[in-house]
């Protein structure tokens, strides 16, 4: 929920922290990681500009300032849009990563995920926590409309996936990461994602358990940052598994093609038709065991209702 707009950043200050991206076609997805990223299709995008770093707590906490919005994990659910749920889960909060005390497998998400009561982007860990020291860490606990609603006070949109993707290879066609071929060059994290046997073990060989200040990690090519690690980040695109359509003869290559909302339904739970918006750019918990996700041409699913602790987003402006 939203109410009136009582101030918007000047003109002037819309394009600070930004960068120009000049459009183009190019190879979108990867046939050689995980299938719903296939197959390779040729897309393209025109100029637009893009925020070098994701939305940050220091400045969501400004456009709430502003507007005075609450965001999804600040209302309490209401039961009759969840068929099935207890009537005592029907309170504000959202869903919180927590590392598991004992030893488990990766089969089974909700070893590490917890619906918290009380948490929301002022509260990312739970009730209990603050946001003292991460004004300058990615906002987190904000569902798809709450970035939307950031973008349009801000006089910015969020994001095609096309366009996300784009900006986040940096100039590196078809490369398996934003900086190359190589997972780590030179040994080094180039982002902030999980080091050690996930969901146990954490060695923090990049200094960081849960999200990191925007901007610590190397630019990709065109001086963005955090376009891979730290959060997943929202785009406007429905999700499906098939993201290409063949092209129009048997030897041009696929194109990507746009997906209705109706096909984002998670088939796993038709009696809850929440559609679902496609994220980029994996987050602090991908690791090599368990989500490689890390990538520009990764992924993820995830329900327009259900904000969590590891995603967040940026910006952009078409010319």
């Amino acid at each position: 929920m939203s109410l009136k707009v009582k101030s918007k950043p000047s003109k002037a200050s819309k394009f600070a922290g930004m960068k120009l991206i000049r459009g183009g076609e190019f190879a979108m997805g990867s046939d050689r990681h995980y299938p719903e990223e296939g197959p390779a299709r040729l897309a393209a995008v025109g100029d637009f500009w893009i925020d070098e770093r994701p939305v940050t707590n220091r400045a969501f906490a400004a456009f709430v300032a502003a507007t005075g919005h609450r965001t999804l994990a600040e209302i309490a659910p209401d039961p009759r849009d969840y068929p099935g749920m207890p009537p005592e889960m029907a309170v504000a909060g959202s869903a919180v990563f927590f590392r598991p005390d004992a030893p488990t497998g990766t089969d089974d998400p909700s070893k590490w995920w917890a619906y918290a009561f009380g948490a929301d982007w002022r509260h990312p860990w739970g009730p209990d926590s603050a946001l003292d020291g991460l004004m300058d860490h990615p906002v987190v606990q904000v569902a798809y409309a709450d970035a939307a609603a950031y973008a349009t006070w801000a006089g910015k949109s969020l994001p095609t996936e096309a366009e996300w993707e784009y900006a986040a290879r940096g100039g590196v066609e078809g490369a398996a990461y934003a900086w190359g071929e190589e997972f780590e060059p030179d040994g080094k994290p180039m982002a902030n994602y999980w080091q050690g046997r996930f969901p146990n073990e954490n060695t923090l060989e990049d200094g960081w358990e849960r999200t990191s200040p925007v901007g610590i990690f190397p630019p990709n090519g065109f001086g963005l940052y955090d376009m891979i690690g730290n959060v997943w980040e929202w785009t406007t695109d429905w999700y499906a598994d098939n993201a290409a359509e063949p092209g129009p003869t048997c030897c041009a290559p696929a194109r990507a093609r746009t997906v209705a909302e109706h096909e984002s339904y998670d088939p796993a739970s038709p009696q809850v038709p929440i559609p679902r918006r496609v994220l980029k750019g994996g987050s602090h918990l991908c690791a090599e065991n368990y989500c490689q996700r890390y990538r520009p041409a990764a992924r993820h699913p995830q329900a327009i209702d259900s904000p969590t602790s590891h995603i967040g987003f940026r910006c952009i402006v078409r010319r």
